[in-house]
């Protein structure tokens, strides 16, 4: 047998024609973490310090040098001249890399180790200076794997020291990445909110649209409506805008840090802080632009309108602010009418409700609705009923039945104790778990899967225990107001309404209607529909009345039965704005009528 050895070529061979190498195309990579000058003044030494050592050498050839400036090492993304490097190793641009160390290359060693690989099938290698390190030197990939860890070590130390310095501050009363917002501007050498007034006016209009009862989308409608520009400049507000601003501590005086958090110092992606961080609340650190009063209002408000309050099937007052809101319709255009304050003098406020639409849109939107005030409306709830009641129009039968009807299938009491028994057993697997895991039956890994999991379980069981909460407290709301009604009507008149009573209302009145025509297509701009609750139709108005009615083909066109039409003895004033001059006219009486849907 005769063998030949083909002794292997000294010196470095190119891969697309098989020839030796004379001279290595040799470039280098340098970055600076930071654009602070002196880092700039180091970058700049890099540069010169490479482009010297490359073409003092007679084996190298040099090839423009590829730097980042003022670029975290830590996402490769982020360095368009690493990545552009890169692209022309692949393309065959040069033949070996020079970088100080391996916290200059990456510094994570997923990164370092898979560029190094992609680069050494294309016959590139990397020479780490510090490290003494030539990426085609086979041997060497052990070293590299433990000198990057050590690297991506580092960057997560000062990661943790940078958190850590952060924390101090805080707790010093410091703000750390404060993002300005609309009515104030951060000062972080001196720590102090500036509040900028042009601003604050609109903060101010805002809490206060939403406290007399305008909605978001209603809000920031008559934001853009009104052309006044949002924190960014925009043209358009946006719900969400407006309730992010509804829900900043800061607008109070406080200021709450730590609402995100980062993931890791690798990927340096941002999560919302639900407990996985420390989160700092500083009260009274700037001076507010909103009272803490309204704010926390507000806070009600909005949570009053969420969850089981937006969900459940409320029978009585949705989530509302007021006893009114969401249930006056106008009668000319179909808009809900939203709350308002018509100031008198210094000490007196009138509370009024005005249709939405002609208050965000303007009056030649809905040129015949009126402002009405919330005493007028009550006081004529208060006629209705004593003249239902005066004339017997309740069936009292029929009204125990209401009290069992408005209950349902399956009664909120029970759901409770279900719900609530439910969250017992979850809560003892909790602690079951815990003693299992202590006693070695199961491991940590395992333990916190499982407690997470029934974490999410209590979380959901909470919020129907909400919900059913609030339910019940409708049923019993409707229950009241009935009960009341029933006490009225078997009082034979000696027990008469005389003040509005919100649980009576809540339990007989679906919603009301201001303003709109009669019978002879004359505006009647301050009428006055009370439209009562399904429940009530065979309640009010006895069954052979109904069927007599339908028989004879006395429905009004619009399905409505008339229970009541009378004239309640009212005394307010109005402007007049028909004519040519804007005249004070007043009201001694309004129509009011009480009808029922069939």
């Amino acid at each position: 047998m005769d063998i030949t050895v083909y002794k292997k070529t000294d010196g470095r061979i190119n891969r697309k024609n098989g020839e030796l190498i004379q001279k290595l195309r040799v470039t280098a990579y340098a970055r600076v973490s930071t654009d602070m000058e002196e880092q700039l003044n180091s970058f700049l030494s890099q540069k010169q310090y490479y482009a010297d050592k490359i073409t003092q050498n007679p084996e190298w050839t040099y090839v423009e040098l590829y730097a980042d400036e003022g670029i975290s090492g830590t996402q490769d993304f982020k360095r368009t001249q690493f990545l552009k490097m890169i692209d022309d190793a692949l393309e065959g641009k040069f033949d070996l890399i020079i970088t100080k160390s391996i916290s200059r290359f990456a510094r994570n060693t997923l990164d370092t180790l898979k560029y190094v690989r992609l680069l050494r099938e294309h016959n590139v290698g990397i020479l780490f200076e510090e490290e003494n390190i030539n990426t085609l030197d086979m041997t060497g990939e052990l070293l590299l794997t433990i000198l990057s860890s050590v690297a991506q070590q580092e960057s997560e130390t000062i990661s943790n020291h940078v958190k850590l310095g952060q924390k101090m501050k805080t707790q010093r009363g410091e703000l750390i990445g404060c993002n300005n917002c609309l009515g104030y501007r951060y000062d972080s050498e001196t720590n102090e909110m500036t509040i900028i007034e042009e601003e604050a006016d609109i903060v101010r209009m805002i809490f206060n649209w939403y406290l007399d009862g305008y909605g978001a989308g209603i809000i920031s409608q008559k934001l853009t409506d009104m052309h006044i520009k949002t924190y960014r400049g925009g043209d358009k507000w946006h719900d969400t805008v407006i309730y992010g601003i509804l829900h900043n501590e800061k607008y109070v005086g406080d200021a709450l840090v730590g609402k995100t958090f980062t993931l890791d110092p690798i990927s340096h992606k941002r999560l919302k802080n639900y407990g996985e961080a420390d989160k700092f609340y500083i009260k009274d650190h700037h001076k507010p632009i909103i009272s803490r009063e309204d704010f926390d209002r507000v806070q009600e408000i909005i949570k009053s309108k969420k969850g089981a309050r937006a969900s459940g099937r409320r029978l009585g007052n949705v989530g509302r602010k007021g006893i009114f809101s969401s249930r006056i319709r106008c009668g000319f255009c179909g808009y809900t009418y939203g709350r308002k304050n018509i100031v008198r003098n210094a000490n007196t406020k009138d509370r009024s409700w005005a249709c939405i639409q002609s208050v965000c849109s303007g009056r030649h939107s809905c040129v015949d609705s009126k402002t009405i005030k919330e005493e007028v409306v009550k006081k004529a709830f208060v006629d209705s009923f004593k003249l239902l009641v005066k004339q017997n129009k309740f069936d009292t039968k029929k009204l125990f039945d209401n009290i069992k009807n408005a209950m349902r299938d399956k009664t909120p009491i029970e759901k409770l104790k279900e719900l609530n028994t439910k969250k017992d057993n979850l809560n003892y697997r909790k602690n079951s778990l815990l003693d299992c895991m202590l006693d070695g039956t199961i491991s940590k890994d395992i333990y916190q899967n499982k407690i997470e999991d029934l974490d999410k379980k209590i979380d959901k069981v909470d919020k129907e225990i909400e919900s059913y909460t609030l339910l019940k407290e409708d049923d019993d709301k409707v229950e009241n107001g009935i009960s009341k009604i029933i006490q009225f009507v078997q009082s034979n008149s000696n027990k008469i309404l005389n003040d509005f009573d919100e649980e009576v209302f809540d339990a007989l009145v679906d919603y009301i209607v201001v303003g709109g025509f009669d019978e002879a297509g004359k505006k009647d701009q301050f009428m006055i529909r009370f439209i009562c609750k399904t429940d009530f139709k065979n309640t009010i108005f006895r069954t052979e009345e109904i069927e007599h009615i339908v028989e004879n083909n006395h429905i009004p066109s619009d399905k409505y039965l008339s229970l009541l039409d009378f004239e309640s003895d009212q005394h307010f004033f109005y402007f007049d704005t028909t004519g040519i001059k804007r005249e004070m006219k007043l009201i001694k009486y309004v129509r009011v009528r009480v009808e029922v849907e069939i």
